[in-house]
């Protein structure tokens, strides 16, 4: 059971030569000035500078090696990880003030909670705001039959679950292995709940997956096949059923958030979608 006062959280960073902004991530959890805190750093066999920026945060549980790719770095963390709560945070992406706070305190009036996410907003290459997103509850037929809403890097997850059911399948899967966990959250039956805040600065760069045109389609596509496997039939009935459980999502941020998405998240971030992402994204995803 969770600490009803102040849980201890395991925040878990993959790195691989991500100098550029991993100081950023380092300062960003150490300036949530929780009490009980735990950051591991994950690094891939960086030769960017990242070994000398973790060298000068002795409080950092670090390692430093080759892996098998970013998915590989996340369940190394969540294995070493002794936190109530884990969370992963990438070496590019940022909290804001007071995130973990607000997810202790949810967690404490909640403790029938298995796992909770957060709103997001999305920041450029220089931090500069794109927009926010707000969501509203957790769904696991909207997840697999329309699409994935989730911001990973503002799951929570407790430590006895992640043992359960599991950690991110990177044997099995290239680039989607972190929405193929959240989609198992609500198969096996856990209990998720949604955090008022705005609890990341997601980057949304040249640098990262996500800003990676190519990359991008790839996502997409394993991401259709991933809600394959949990049901979806694709097709017209698929069809039918996306346009469906979308238009559910929009209901839902109606009823909870008092909004919903006039313009979809995805036509806000198309002009910062790039052919060709950075060297780092690309080959964080497979071995380094």
């Amino acid at each position: 059971m969770v600490n009803a006062g102040n849980p201890k959280i395991s925040v878990i960073t993959p790195n691989y030569n991500g100098a550029k902004t991993l100081r950023e991530t380092i300062q960003s959890v150490l300036n949530q000035g929780y009490p009980a805190l735990e950051h591991i750093v994950v690094d891939g066999g960086s030769t960017d500078g990242s070994l000398e920026i973790l060298r000068e945060y002795p409080h950092i549980l670090w390692t430093s090696g080759k892996d098998a790719g970013h998915f590989d770095a996340m369940n190394k963390g969540v294995a070493r990880a002794t936190g109530e709560l884990i969370v992963i945070l990438n070496s590019d992406d940022c909290f804001r003030p007071g995130a973990l706070a607000s997810v202790a305190g949810a967690f404490g009036q909640h403790p029938e909670w298995d796992a909770s996410f957060g709103d997001a907003v999305y920041v450029d290459g220089e931090g500069d705001e794109i927009y926010r997103r707000e969501e509203a509850v957790y769904d696991y037929n909207v997840l697999r039959y329309w699409n994935d809403y989730i911001c990973h890097q503002t799951l929570f997850v407790r430590k006895p679950v992640y043992e359960r059911i599991g950690g991110y399948k990177h044997q099995d899967l290239k680039y989607c292995c972190d929405f193929e966990f959240i989609l198992r959250l609500g198969r096996e039956g856990c209990v998720v709940g949604h955090v008022r805040a705005y609890l990341v600065n997601f980057r949304f760069h040249a640098g990262g997956l996500s800003g990676d045109r190519e990359l991008e389609q790839r996502m997409r596509q394993e991401t259709l096949r991933i809600r394959e496997q949990y049901g979806f039939p694709g097709g017209l009935w698929g069809g039918i059923l996306a346009n469906g459980y979308r238009a559910k999502r929009q209901l839902q941020k109606l009823r909870y958030r008092g909004a919903c998405d006039l313009i979809s998240g995805r036509s806000l971030l198309k002009k910062h979608l790039r052919e060709k992402a950075g060297v780092s994204s690309r080959t964080t995803i497979d071995g380094r």
